[in-house]
């Protein structure tokens, strides 16, 4: 990211989703004689040394960078769901399928295709705890109202992803509902 403004917008974004307590895994690299490693830390401790292989994430990271810039609606990489399970897993497999680019749900149009009108709540932990944001994109998932609801990377960088899929669509709508 060498653009100042995003530069900016990122350091915003982290600051606030650190601010309201939502980073859930924080993440370094670092150089070692065995080669680089990567560490992750929850608010419980570290949860992970890893040695990288960063070429087996050029792919994702390709079609990230095509999907910031305008040039991507949907994600084809390979998804491994063991990190959920049951309803939730449900959930995410429905939001992923279901919610097109440009396009919102609501948690309780998402309970309703996950099989259970009435889990509006088990809804909203499941977008808390998708692992694989972005590309299952729980940030599309708004209240019954219209507004925006939570999302785990703070209110900015969910107002900026549906903005940006808004402008990229030509018009946002609600599943179920005729784009106007």
């Amino acid at each position: 990211m060498t653009d100042p403004v995003l530069a900016t917008l990122r350091r915003r974004l982290v600051a606030s989703a650190a601010d309201e307590g939502l980073l859930d895994v924080a993440y370094r690299t670092v150089d070692s004689p065995v080669g680089r490693l990567l560490l992750a830390t929850t608010p419980a401790g570290l949860v992970r040394v890893a040695f990288e292989a960063p070429a087996r994430l050029d792919d994702v990271a390709r079609q990230l960078d095509d999907y910031f810039a305008g040039r991507r609606r949907t994600f084809d990489v390979t998804l491994d769901r063991q990190l959920s399970a049951g309803f939730r897993r449900t959930v995410l497999e429905h939001l992923a399928a279901d919610v097109a680019y440009g396009t919102t749900a609501s948690y309780a149009a998402l309970a309703g295709l996950a099989g259970n009108p009435r889990a509006v709540r088990a809804v909203g932990s499941a977008c808390a705890t998708n692992p694989i944001p972005l590309v299952v994109p729980c940030h599309r998932v708004v209240r019954s109202d219209g507004t925006s609801g939570a999302y785990r990377g703070g209110p900015e960088a969910k107002r900026l992803l549906l903005t940006l899929e808004a402008g990229q669509a030509g018009q946002a709508g609600q599943v179920g509902q005729a784009s106007p």
